[in-house]
């Protein structure tokens, strides 16, 4: 392979490692930020994260957490009594799924239905990215009749005289 042939190819796969390299680092940094878990210091950090994992009952739009109704302040002082008490976090939440349904927790529960929502995201990752893969592939496929074909044979004198009588006329009959 020659070389203005290499660079050619070289520029022509560019701009496909770069979306493969993009969906790569989005694919990490999803991957980083799902599992980063974070243990709260002290009590009333992990009362403001156990609170904020759940809806409140009655203003559905708000967490525990963030819900002025006396409901909520109500669920908080459990949350506080249960941390006391020495539950765990998960311990707390799935009393209050027990008491309330899988409708109080903020994000979907990993189990049933639920699941789509944490996996649904990473098939449709693999999907693009299996996706893109193939339109590279493609991309950097020549057809054969972009092809250099070694064994065509040359034009002959009496076939280069035809080309250039084709060509001189239809430059005749071209408007200007």
């Amino acid at each position: 392979m020659t070389a203005p042939a290499r660079l050619e190819r070289a520029r022509a796969v560019l701009p496909g490692l770069l979306v493969i390299l993009a969906l790569a680092a989005g694919a990490v940094t999803l991957a980083i930020v799902a599992t980063h878990n974070s243990t709260p210091a002290g009590r009333a950090q992990q009362i403001q994260q156990i609170a904020a994992g759940l809806h409140c009952p009655i203003c559905k739009d708000l967490s525990v957490a963030d819900s002025p109704a006396p409901l909520a302040q109500q669920m908080r002082q459990e949350i506080a009594e249960k941390i006391d008490a020495g539950e765990s976090a998960d311990e707390i939440r799935a009393s209050f799924v027990a008491a309330y349904g899988d409708s109080v927790l903020m994000t979907p529960p990993r189990h049933g239905l639920g699941q789509a929502a944490y996996f649904l995201p990473l098939a449709v990752i693999a999907f693009a990215v299996l996706i893109a893969f193939l339109v590279l592939r493609r991309w950097l496929r020549k057809p054969a009749s972009e092809q250099p074909d070694s064994a065509a044979a040359p034009l002959s004198a009496s076939q280069r005289r035809a080309l250039y009588k084709a060509v001189a006329r239809l430059r005749e009959e071209e408007p200007g």
